[in-house]
């Protein structure tokens, strides 16, 4: 990993470090309102009569325990960003992909943060021809080509691993849960099963996709202290924007999804979530797409749901699931399209 003492001198501050502050910055909105919320939505919407400060303060505590572990061991972004070569200097494009996820996310759209961040960065070397940077999309050799196996695996994994559990359960657990409220007794035991694998999920995803941020600041590995903490505090601020405002556009598609809301529903999603998670993230320290295993998980539960539930599979239902799947299918392609005219304009 490049080293890189960076501090706030602002005399000698270069527009290099501008743009990696600003880089940092935008991705860290971004990622907090798209990603953070696939994580923890189904932990809103199951908390919702809690005040949102409390849920912050829960995840936000585990959030600097991940981020002070990483960069004691001078490695914020745990390994997954070892096989990105890094540029030492940041030109103004490298600033592109998180503004386009910034609009994106404005739309609600579940797009993977994952390739468009790690996109331009992994196809550094590659020089600006098209046939080129399409040939590495397909190449299972090259980084961009093994991020994209790697997540189309874990997409395939989370569904069928959500649609096998769904099919067993969903008489003896999903169809109790809908039709018995949960009682006043028992809510204090689901609550802390609830919020065990929230945090265990929680901690899965960070160790997955606080990459997608620290690349901005060359890995984050060897940040002085100072910088350190501006960049935690930084990230606590936009975490807890988002708990105010309730998880912004992407938390709609949590809720259209049956029973989330229900905490004892809430507590399996988030645990089979955060052992896909863990399965992958133990398999190799190529970057994946956190947002093709949440998407494949929901869909496979709601098909297996409705199976047993309705004996069917409604049009509304499998429409919801293409829609998902082309959203965040778009963001691959966005993606691509991206670097494919940075590298043209860049030269």
């Amino acid at each position: 990993m490049l080293y890189c003492n960076l501090t706030f001198n602002l005399n000698s501050m270069d527009l290099s470090l501008v743009i990696m502050w600003l880089g940092f910055l935008m991705a860290a909105y971004s990622v907090v309102g798209n990603d953070v919320i696939q994580t923890l939505g189904t932990f809103l919407s199951s908390n919702e009569k809690r005040p949102w400060y409390v849920l912050w303060a829960f995840a936000g505590t585990i959030l600097s325990i991940v981020l002070i572990n990483g960069w004691i061991h001078s490695d914020i972004a745990y390994g997954r960003l070892s096989k990105i070569d890094i540029p030492a200097t940041l030109e103004w494009w490298y600033l592109l992909p998180p503004v386009v996820l910034l609009i994106i996310t404005r739309f609600g759209i579940p797009v993977s943060t994952t390739f468009l961040i790690l996109t331009l960065f992994s196809m550094n070397k590659i020089e600006g021809d098209v046939g080129a940077i399409l040939t590495s999309v397909f190449d299972t050799k090259a980084v961009l080509g093994k991020m994209i196996m790697k997540s189309l695996l874990g997409y395939v994994v989370a569904f069928s691993a959500a649609m096998v559990i769904y099919l067993m359960v969903t008489n003896i657990l999903e169809k109790r849960f809908m039709e018995n409220p949960i009682k006043e007794k028992n809510r204090n035991y689901w609550v802390t099963a609830q919020w065990c694998s929230t945090g265990f999920l929680w901690w899965q995803w960070l160790t997955q996709d606080l990459a997608n941020i620290y690349v901005y600041l060359l890995g984050g590995g060897n940040l002085a202290p100072l910088p350190f903490f501006f960049s935690l505090f930084a990230i606590l601020a936009l975490l807890g924007y988002i708990f105010y405002s309730k998880g912004g556009a992407v938390q709609k598609i949590v809720k259209a999804k049956t029973n989330t809301t229900d905490i004892r529903s809430a507590t399996f999603v988030d645990l089979i979530y955060g052992i896909v998670l863990m399965i992958f993230k133990d398999w190799s320290a190529i970057p994946m797409s956190t947002t093709w295993v949440f998407i494949g998980l929901l869909a496979g539960r709601e098909i297996a749901i409705r199976i047993r539930l309705e004996k069917r599979l409604s049009r509304a239902t499998t429409s919801d699931i293409g829609r998902d799947l082309f959203k965040v299918f778009s963001g691959l392609v966005i993606s691509v399209v991206l670097v494919v005219i940075i590298k043209v304009i860049g030269g």
